[in-house]
């Protein structure tokens, strides 16, 4: 079976962000990482892409390995119109549950956007996209943003707290985390 190329792989996510922008003229994905691990923060991200500059590759953050999200982050980070990249702490989360702290970090991203000027009351639309990350370049490059992004931070917590080895697990619930939770406490 022939591997597809990149760019066959982000066309069809690129056809759809060029429908949603030829409806409402600009189109930010926004996505999330971290709502499934038993440690950590939430990591929310908005990403606005330049149509006259694909970035090719961009798909599903958890399609693609760890070294080609990496290298994708930093095509995002430098080619995108704009993006925004935020951390919902875990003491938020538990405050207000895992839901809703993601749907206001989900917002800050938005309201973050550089160049983002919206008239106060102004309705932006907005629709939620099942498997959105796999469907839109946008989508798939904010899920690219978060997940990397979080899975940074918890490789700086894990030089903190080494004996959870969340260099491994990134503080998702594995039988290893589970263990070593058992062994060292929460």
């Amino acid at each position: 079976m022939k591997r597809r190329t990149d760019e066959e792989i982000s066309a069809p996510l690129y056809a759809y962000d060029a429908d949603i922008r030829a409806q409402y003229g600009c189109f930010a994905g926004v996505d999330e990482a971290g709502r499934g691990p038993l440690c950590g923060p939430v990591c929310c991200a908005a990403v606005i892409l330049n149509p006259d500059d694909p970035i090719e590759g961009v798909n599903d953050s958890k399609k693609l390995t760890e070294k080609r999200r990496d290298a994708l982050y930093e095509e995002i980070t430098k080619r995108a119109l704009a993006y925004k990249i935020i951390f919902i702490s875990p003491q938020e989360i538990d405050e207000r549950n895992i839901l809703w702290a993601t749907m206001d970090g989900m917002a800050q991203a938005v309201a973050g956007l550089e160049g983002n000027r919206v008239p106060a009351g102004l309705q932006i639309p907005a629709q939620p996209v099942v498997k959105g990350d796999a469907t839109s370049a946008s989508i798939g490059a904010a899920s690219i943003l978060a997940k990397v992004s979080r899975d940074r931070y918890m490789l700086e917590l894990d030089k903190q707290y080494p004996q959870y080895q969340l260099a491994r697990h990134k503080g998702y619930p594995t039988k290893l985390h589970y263990e070593l939770i058992a062994q060292y406490g929460i």
